[in-house]
């Protein structure tokens, strides 16, 4: 029998238990929840590519690529589908929806009403910000990883993007991003759009405090180790070196750096100075900051042998992901910090193996093939202007001609697919039906995933390889000159956080994961219209 004092001890301990209990059931309830990233860093690499990754490890330091094979998940076949341009995958990788969803199937477009290209984001609503482009996100159709970081917080979390290019910048902030950054063709400034109305102070410091085309009177690309540490370089190079300069003297230079490796430097220094200068990852939230770097093969080099300058891409490009991504984990530390790397494909290239070796090769002309085909069409159907434009390997075709004369439209795309086969440096041509029923090129279910109907040419061709194009009928065409080469490389993703395994995985997985595999990771919605489930990590 307890007395009343022992009774009440009692009671006491009982009740001390069960309380004890109950918080060591909620804590442990509560460490068993996954954290969050409080920063993600969204890194597209143009022209990423695991061999040139594999053969220049050796030479890298620890925390640069490095980093992701020691400690991340490494995806090494990663597939866009054919057809795809760099504002395509970009929009991919953002959205996880392919351009037939997403809105965004090519850099620039094509409208056969006026004969006139304009840039896939052209908005008039919207003027330039130290630029002249007229530029913002609402081509884009669907949500983005962007968006779905601004919307977890309801717009309290930053999402900012850097980029060479406006496509990329634009895609990666998204519609609800804060800003987004790259550097002007003509004045060499970052710019932005005025879509974006957030312009935080680094930005602003950049361009009045230390602007491009300042530094850029006294810049150099050379290469950052001794000559004779690059693997498999012919001696010829070796002793002479690649040396560029980007002076006022070259009316082009912003357009020279920006594909040159140096730009790299100059997006990871901006990138610092917002890690160190603005208060990510401590707010609560989670902030996202979107780079883009570039590994393209330098479209200028000094001779056709531009393997040097590549290379010496990715060791700069290594450097430069090992400052960045140190300055991230001091800003927010290790355990707050989510990085993906996507590579997207390569741009074509603009130079040719000189005429010397004998390497079969030729100019494709677009003028003179839509005179042909034109002449063609007369003879079978009588006199009209047959053809009435042509961009980037697509013809468009007079359809209100053809409608009068009472004519199939499929019969006539048919013949002049037919005659555009046979001209020399074209290799195939496919009509619009045959990309709609997907049994067009190697891979059809992504060639029409790929393409967007209401811009695309009557017929495409697919050029021969070695050959190249320059777009002699468009005023508003690049005249630089596409050498065709097929590039079947598949691209590399990398993805590093604290909760995941090291890993390499080398099945063939379709792009379109990225954005909700970084979605689940983050614990954030998926983009509206992600296409495939995330990965599992």
């Amino acid at each position: 029998m307890l007395y009343p004092q022992k009774k009440f001890i009692f009671k006491t301990l009982i009740l001390a238990g069960l309380i004890t209990g109950f918080f060591s059931n909620e804590t442990t309830a509560q460490s068993a929840i996954p954290p969050r990233p409080k920063l993600i860093l969204g890194i597209m690499v143009e022209g990423l590519n695991e061999d040139n990754i594999s053969m220049l490890r050796p030479l890298f330091t620890k925390d640069g690529f490095n980093r992701f094979y020691n400690d991340g998940v490494i995806l090494t076949n990663v597939d866009f589908g054919s057809k795809i341009s760099n504002a395509s995958a970009a929009a991919i990788v953002y959205t996880g929806a392919s351009p037939v969803t997403n809105g965004i199937f090519a850099n620039e477009k094509f409208d056969r009403r006026t004969n006139r290209i304009s840039h896939i984001l052209r908005d008039t609503t919207y003027i330039g910000n130290t630029s002249t482009q007229i530029l913002s996100p609402k081509a884009i159709t669907v949500s983005t990883l962007g968006d779905e970081v601004r919307l977890d917080a309801s717009g309290t979390g930053w999402v900012y993007s850097i980029a060479p290019d406006a496509s990329q910048a634009i895609i990666s902030a998204g519609h609800a991003g804060s800003n987004a950054y790259w550097i002007d063709d003509k004045t060499g400034l970052w710019t932005t759009t005025a879509y974006y109305k957030d312009i935080p102070a680094p930005m602003s410091n950049r361009n009045f405090r230390r602007s491009l085309p300042t530094m850029l009177d006294t810049l150099t690309w050379k290469p950052l180790l001794k000559p004779e540490l690059y693997p498999y370089i012919p001696e010829y190079k070796i002793k002479y070196p690649f040396r560029y300069n980007f002076t006022k003297k070259d009316s082009d230079r912003f357009i020279h750096f920006k594909q040159s490796g140096r730009v790299n430097d100059e997006i990871t220094d901006l990138a610092c100075e917002f890690l160190k200068n603005m208060d990510f990852g401590n707010r609560g939230t989670i902030d996202m900051l979107n780079l883009t770097f570039n590994v393209n093969p330098y479209p200028f080099p000094i001779n056709a042998d531009n393997r040097m300058e590549l290379m010496d891409s990715y060791l700069r490009l290594d450097n430069d992901l090992s400052i960045l991504i140190n300055e991230a984990e001091k800003k927010v530390g290790k355990e707050n910090l989510l990085v993906f790397i996507s590579g997207i494909p390569a741009r074509r290239q603009s130079v040719r193996d000189d005429d010397k070796w004998g390497i079969p090769s030729g100019d494709f002309s677009p003028k003179k093939a839509v005179s042909l085909l034109n002449m063609y069409l007369m003879a079978l159907h009588g006199n009209g202007n047959w053809v009435t434009g042509y961009f980037d390997r697509n013809f468009y075709l007079n359809v209100d001609l053809i409608k009068d004369k009472q004519l199939d439209l499929s019969s006539i795309r048919k013949e002049a697919a037919e005659f555009l086969t046979r001209m020399s440096g074209v290799s195939s041509a496919i009509t619009v039906e045959d990309i709609i029923a997907g049994r067009a090129g190697d891979n059809p279910t992504a060639l029409k995933r790929n393409s967007s109907i209401k811009h695309s040419g009557d017929i495409t061709i697919e050029i021969i390889p070695g050959w190249s194009v320059v777009d002699d009928i468009n005023l508003q065409a690049d005249k630089t000159p596409q050498v065709f080469r097929e590039n079947i490389s598949p691209s590399t993703v990398m993805f590093y956080s604290p909760l995941l395994e090291p890993q390499i995985i080398e099945t063939r997985i379709d792009a379109r994961v990225i954005a909700p595999t970084v979605a689940r990771l983050a614990k954030i919605r998926a983009p509206n219209a992600a296409e495939l489930p995330p990965l599992r990590l």
